[in-house]
């Protein structure tokens, strides 16, 4: 067995390596950018090499630097992670040549599956079911737009190296083969140095559902059951779970077979996924193989029991599987969920910043975290903008559920923009309970993006109860600490009002043995909570039901969140209740008169000069961002008055990018 080996990765998943290889006894090297000096899986590894400065085409992307630093740590093997040099077949042969393991499978595979053409045509004659397109490289653009006529709108435009939502692109006429293949192509070229594409028939409401197989390197090759990804944005995952709830065992096993029979095809070895898209009669198409470890693979670690990191550490040692077909088994359930430091209210686009809070739920029985980050980092510009991972297992899918909505109110996150509040407005979604998913939903379903002050929660009078103890705990401590004398004690009433969305609702609030009585609507609701003065989480119960609510206090309001949704709550006396009333309302500022810039990014073109008039629905200006191109356009017609930035600008959340008339 190795010593020592050197992950050639950042954030969460060199941390999921280095757990693994520490409970192997296995020493482990870490490598950073500049921008990750104190990154926490700089802080995990046994040692740390400094490679180059933030961006990863100067560090985490340098194959010669990677070598390097395994040559001067003594590392046997390198375990690539996902994304970066995962699948690169070259970096696989530097290594090899210097006599260095790669934990993965071996360069032809690598190379045969890493290219999107390729990988198809080898599926067809593998026998693996494949979805009808030009399986060619496009010359350009009209040649996009050609071969979509005659295979039909729509049309998915896709680049032969691309992954991670990268590199993709819908279209649905002429107009958008042309800018799609324009834009896919330049964030393949970005990201993977690479913008060769090529265009298949897109499936209308499809489902993502791919298997997971690990192979050793005497043949043995064995698929770990699936995991349903069906739940995305712009192509990439959000929820996965496993099993999926759409597959029967009948099309799990043609499914698997498959997946086993073009792994064996390539003389795979390693961990591995097979992704198809299955369609709403179970049809299922080959999408592609990621000859490496998934972002969600820990959902099959929890149904199975398999460590599949450990498992690629010893296939790359060369030891031989020690599961076979027959030993592999579905225990329950598990979900996860991909924490993103983005704005969900600004159509997911992404956020940097400084982790003033981040308290993650505990792990437990039920309950898993895998993150790279800590209280007091930072998010930055130069990566991918996933926070953490959480995934939580239940004997069943309404029990994995449950525990999933606990832990996402029980998450603490503050100093970025987040997701958090949108994954658990997924959880309790109907389309989401009963199992009625498309890669298509969030986009039906979100297409503005998600706000969770317009989530209505079904139990409104969780927030009255809360905010009602919470501000009946702090009214009585500051009764007991303003100077006191005997005999003129301050008494605090038992009788209050909550204003919540502009309605105000009359309240009682009596001190009860470990908590308050809330009198509401005419019913009486028991809190009972260790709850205590500045905690962020109110953590307790409601008549017996136990509830975790994230709570920020500012004099008189409580801005609570609970299950997605996120409200005020203001609570005062009824003689200022009848006051409030009467108070103005702010008018919003106008900001339609502005092109701002929706995220940190570089501003990569403009498509329009001052004094041109432009149109709503107009592109404007191209903003990139985590690698991606994201196109902004005029939201109503006018007139380019000032144009502050030029292309190349960096620019912050909010910059004016250009002024209107």
């Amino acid at each position: 067995m190795f010593d020592k080996i050197l992950i050639a990765n950042r954030g969460e998943i060199a941390c999921r390596v280095i757990k693994s290889a520490h409970s192997m006894g296995i020493k482990t090297v870490a490598v950073y950018s500049d921008v990750d000096r104190n990154a926490l899986h700089v802080q995990m590894a046994d040692e740390a090499v400094r490679i180059g400065p933030a961006p990863s085409a100067q560090s985490y992307l340098l194959k010669d630097k990677i070598l390097q630093a395994c040559l001067d740590t003594g590392a046997q093997a390198v375990h690539p992670g996902y994304g970066f040099l995962s699948e690169n077949s070259d970096f696989c042969e530097l290594l090899a040549k210097a006599g260095i393991a790669f934990i993965g499978p071996l360069t032809p595979a690598i190379r045969a599956m890493g290219d999107k053409i390729t990988s198809k045509k080898l599926a067809d004659k593998a026998g693996v079911n494949t979805i009808p397109g030009f399986s060619d490289v496009l010359r350009d653009s009209e040649h996009a737009v050609e071969i979509a006529k005659q295979l039909g709108y729509p049309v998915m435009l896709k680049a032969t190296a691309g992954g991670g939502g990268k590199g993709m692109r819908v279209a649905r006429n002429d107009a958008e083969c042309r800018d799609g293949f324009e834009r896919a192509a330049n964030e393949a070229r970005s990201s993977f140095g690479d913008d060769r594409m090529f265009v298949e028939k897109f499936i209308e409401e499809p489902r993502h559902i791919e298997i997971q197989i690990i192979a050793d390197s005497h043949g043995n090759v064995v698929y770990l059951n699936e995991r349903e990804c069906s739940l995305q944005r712009r192509h990439q995952k959000v929820i996965e779970e496993a099993p999926s709830p759409f597959l029967d065992e009948v099309t799990r096993k043609q499914m698997g077979e498959q997946a086993v029979a073009l792994a064996k095809a390539v003389e795979y070895q390693s961990a591995g996924t097979v992704e198809f898209i299955v369609d709403s009669q179970s049809n299922f198409y080959f999408l592609e193989m990621n000859t490496r470890l998934q972002v969600e693979h820990p959902v099959t670690e929890l149904i199975t029991g398999v460590d599949l990191v450990e498992l690629m550490i010893r296939v790359a040692d060369g030891e031989e599987l020690p599961i076979t077909q027959e030993q592999v088994v579905i225990n329950g359930w598990a979900i996860e969920s991909r924490v993103y430091a983005e704005d969900p209210s600004r159509n997911f686009l992404p956020s940097i910043g400084r982790l003033v809070y981040y308290r993650p739920p505990q792990d437990d029985d039920h309950v898993r975290v895998d993150t790279g980050v800590f209280e007091g980092g930072e998010v930055s510009m130069y990566y991918d903008p996933m926070i953490a991972k959480l995934i939580t297992w239940g004997s069943n899918r309404e029990e994995a559920t449950t525990h999933m909505r606990a832990a996402l109110d029980r998450f603490l996150i503050s100093g970025v923009s987040n997701n958090l509040r949108f994954l658990s407005a997924l959880m309790i979604h109907p389309r989401f309970i009963e199992g009625n998913m498309s890669t298509n939903m969030i986009g039906e379903e979100y297409p503005d993006g998600f706000q969770a002050t317009d989530l209505v929660h079904q139990h409104p009078y969780v927030f009255i109860c809360v905010a009602a103890s919470m501000m009946r705990a702090y009214r009585d401590r500051a009764a007991q600490t303003s100077g006191q004398l005997n005999g003129h004690e301050r008494c605090v009433p038992n009788d209050w009002v909550v204003v919540m969305n502009n309605d105000y609702h009359p309240i009682s609030v009596v001190p009860a043995k470990g908590g308050h009585e809330v009198i509401y609507n005419g019913d009486t609701y028991a809190v009972r909570s260790h709850w205590e003065l500045g905690q962020q989480i109110f953590s307790g119960t409601i008549n017996d039901e136990q509830v975790f609510v994230q709570a920020k206090r500012e004099s008189q309001t409580y801005s609570l969140f609970h299950q997605g949704s996120q409200v005020d709550v203001t609570i005062v006396t009824p003689r200022v209740a009848k006051l409030l009333k009467h108070m103005p309302i702010k008018t919003p500022l106008d900001l339609t008169g502005y092109l701002l810039s929706p995220m940190p990014g570089l501003l990569v073109s403009l498509a329009v000069n001052e004094g041109d008039v432009i149109n709503a629905g107009q592109e404007l200006a191209v903003l990139e961002a985590m690698k991606m191109e994201n196109t902004l356009l005029a939201e109503r017609d006018g007139v380019v008055a000032k144009i502050h930035y030029q292309p190349g600008a960096n620019l912050a959340v909010d910059d004016i990018i250009m002024e209107l008339e």
